[in-house]
């Protein structure tokens, strides 16, 4: 990981629906508390790989909106079906939720964690204050011991490595087995299975479009591409820095602040975005071993045995950065990142402004005018880091959407209909 990511969100442009302003009735204004509380997250994610965040990050968002909405009862419960205690604080519970799932999940940052809650709920020791930290609490102790059998700690068989063209081979720097398979096995936040969303198979070694997508790769992709644009470089580090879920979380918390979402929407917000990223994660990783394709770094030195007559191998080729040690097909940032954008296309419109900047770059700012728009970059960084073809990439934003879509539509949904 190369850093975290940060984002700000500019107007939206005309066109683009009407946000409610917030409706709860709390002191500190309730997107401040989200927002801190997801800060903290994120600083606690910094250094972890991208499945394993994505996973926290919706472990800790879930919980804050069942904590929340167990009071203001404006949706259907995500898997909280007790009933908050009468005249708790929704803001407290916000906090406490967030407190006690990330101190379970980061004990070694207590004292961290203990300071902001101080902060977030200054009055937390009696009164409505105080119930609405105790229930929060009792939720994430809910739904961190629901997920604590997910199968996040199973340890999978075995790899069986196998010496076919096109599967997957060990690449630089480990050149050990592909990690996070246990991934494609867990069980999912909200869709019905691993497989719900599995892709068609990529296209054949000897297919046209192989060639296309491998020539691309090829030339855009390596360590030292004559044809890779400085812009394009810079936009392959910058999705690179970080997991998605640093950069859209971020990108959600500046739309709840500047859109004046109420308590319970933002959480909401944050809960579907995360849950959608989540299960897009265990879908492209299911995906991912169901499928076992090379990389590229692979696919272009050993491509003389790939029956293409169109690719020609070059066993001196590097990509921009090291390899990510697991399968290529589908892009795992390529998912994650169309599942959150779905989920804030839907909120706030797909023709929403914003801008992403990275403290690893500093001084570049990319800035969009839709979330369609963002989600083509990252499929143009993955390609020109060196680490997919567009073919996986396309693959995986069909996979996000589709996720992302049955979150929308089955999760969390108004109780009035």
């Amino acid at each position: 990981m190369l850093g975290a990511l940060t984002a700000a969100v500019a107007i939206a442009v005309p066109g683009a629906p009407a946000v409610a302003a917030a409706t709860d009735d709390d002191t500190p204004p309730p997107a401040q508390v989200i927002v801190e509380w997801n800060r903290a997250m994120m600083d606690n994610l910094r250094n972890a790989p991208g499945p394993v965040a994505i996973r926290i990050g919706a472990i800790v968002q879930s919980s804050v909106f069942d904590a929340v909405n167990g009071i203001t009862r404006r949706y259907t419960e995500f898997h909280e079906t007790r009933r908050a205690p009468h005249r708790a604080s929704a803001t407290a519970a916000a906090a406490g939720a967030a407190y006690q799932a990330l101190r379970l999940l980061f004990p070694s940052a207590q004292a961290t964690f203990d300071a902001l809650l101080a902060r977030t709920v200054p009055d937390r020791s009696h009164g409505a204050a105080a119930r609405g930290v105790a229930w929060g609490e009792s939720v994430a102790d809910d739904i961190v011991n629901w997920r604590s059998t997910d199968g996040f700690t199973a340890v999978p068989p075995p790899y069986v490595l196998s010496p076919a063209p096109g599967r997957w081979k060990p690449t630089p720097p480990l050149f050990g087995p592909p990690i996070f398979r246990q991934f494609a096995t867990m069980v999912p936040f909200a869709i019905a299975s691993p497989t719900q969303f599995q892709p068609p198979a990529p296209p054949a070694l000897d297919s046209a479009r192989y060639a296309t997508d491998y020539a691309e790769v090829k030339a855009y992709g390596r360590i030292d591409s004559a044809v890779r644009t400085a812009r394009g470089t810079e936009t392959a580090l910058l999705w690179g820095s970080d997991a998605p879920v640093d950069v859209w979380d971020t990108v959600a918390d500046t739309l709840i602040g500047g859109r004046h979402l109420g308590l319970t929407d933002a959480t909401r917000l944050m809960a579907q975005m995360n849950i959608a990223m989540a299960d897009a994660v265990i879908a492209v990783w299911n995906a991912k071993n169901l499928f076992d394709r090379w990389r590229p770094i692979t696919a272009i030195e050993q491509a003389a045995t790939d029956g293409n007559p169109a690719t020609e191998p070059d066993p001196t080729w590097q990509p921009l950065l090291a390899t990510p040690p697991f399968q290529e097909y589908p892009s795992g940032h390529a998912g994650a990142s169309q599942s959150a954008a779905a989920v804030l296309a839907h909120r706030f419109g797909n023709s929403t402004q914003y801008s992403i900047t990275t403290p690893n770059l500093p001084g570049v700012t990319h800035s969009f005018a839709s979330f369609t728009a963002g989600v083509a970059e990252v499929t143009d960084a993955r390609v020109f880091i060196g680490f997919h073809f567009r073919f996986a990439c396309n693959a995986a934003d069909v996979m996000g959407r589709g996720v992302a879509g049955y979150v929308l539509a089955t999760q969390m949904r108004p109780r009035d209909g």
